[in-house]
């Protein structure tokens, strides 16, 4: 890669993003924390067990249907440490700003920052602003980082995923990255198409309490279902098959990808998990996630299998199978 320049597709989270971090960034920062290449990073500290990630937020439009850039900078980072069987409890919050962005919606952005923070439970702590001359960022980049304890006895990585383990995602595909996209260039979806923007630290915490045993958790974002599956089974050394008529997708968002020619599981979503549990205790793992107002529309998407390591197969509708490699390129840039 030395000889190559930075594409956008570099920050879509798919193959390219991959690369960039396995020749560049790996090789510089290597360490045994790093490499477990979860969400976020599991700490030890004098016997406390602790959940510690970062990101940053780029997306444009700031406003968009369901959300804006900051819900979408607290959101993103929750779940991120969620995602490591944390309960998180406290973010930081950096602001490069462009000369001449307007004040009022500063405060639109800050309020609505807080807005999810309280309704995550978590609390901004500390930050950093910095204002750059006009043209030299868009408007406004925002990056958050959090922490949080890991719940006792839960033990989350993305190499965890055994044969046999049912795949479960909490709801439907596809809605964060349209609501941006049509927002972004003026296009008119239903008004059901809104970003899935949302906290799932709750959500987790109600299904680790109940089933401490599940495996892997990951929230599908830039990349989407097809490309965070594809990470997981690499991590793991196993097989997934899903069975393309299980997975929720609305007719709105499968409407506007065949029309735009998206394929929708490459899509990004802000507030889906997906769950690797063994066989016996799918059903009551399902059970928790119906009654939570993010997990309504749970339901099982495949399984783990011994066959064809390292790869995601699709069980098609016809009863072919299509295999799902990483993003390849970027659908829709600046999506987060």
């Amino acid at each position: 890669m030395s000889n190559k320049r930075i594409q956008l597709a570099h920050g879509s989270g798919g193959k390219l993003s991959h690369d960039l971090i396995k020749d560049i960034m790996w090789p510089a920062f290597a360490n045994e924390i790093l490499g477990e290449m979860n969400d976020g990073a599991q700490l030890h500290i004098n016997g406390c067990r602790l959940a510690f990630s970062t990101d940053s937020y780029v997306v444009k439009p700031l406003f968009f249907p369901g959300g804006d850039i900051g819900k979408l900078a607290v959101c993103g980072t929750v779940n991120d440490i969620a995602m490591n069987g944390a309960l998180p409890s406290y973010l930081s919050a950096g602001f490069v700003l462009e000369e001449g962005f307007p004040i009022s919606d500063l405060q639109r952005i800050v309020a609505s920052m807080q807005q999810a923070a309280t309704e995550a439970g978590v609390y901004i702590v500390t930050g950093d602003t910095k204002v750059v001359e006009k043209g030299a960022v868009d408007g406004i980049y925002i990056n958050t980082a959090g922490i949080g304890k890991i719940m006792d006895g839960i033990h989350i990585s993305g190499k965890n995923a055994l044969p046999g383990q049912n795949i479960i995602l909490s709801g439907y595909l596809g809605e964060h990255s349209l609501a941006v996209m049509g927002e972004r260039h003026g296009l008119h979806f239903p008004q059901s198409v809104r970003s899935d923007c949302a906290p799932l630290n709750s959500l987790v915490e109600a299904m680790l309490t109940a089933v401490p045993k599940i495996a892997v958790l990951r929230d599908p974002t830039r990349g989407g279902l097809a490309t965070t599956l594809n990470e997981i089974a690499l991590q793991s050394g196993v097989g997934i098959m899903l069975e393309e008529m299980d997975i929720p997708i609305s007719s709105a968002v499968q409407a506007a990808c065949d029309i735009l020619g998206f394929d929708p599981l490459y899509l990004a979503n802000e507030g889906k998990v997906i769950v690797f549990v063994e066989q016996e205790s799918t059903n009551q793992v399902l059970d928790i996630m119906k009654q939570h107002v993010y997990g309504s529309e749970a339901r099982v998407i495949g399984k783990v299998v011994k066959e064809a390591r390292g790869q995601v197969g699709l069980r098609t509708r016809i009863g072919g199978v299509r295999l799902l490699d990483m993003l390849v390129g970027d659908q829709l840039p600046r999506i987060c």
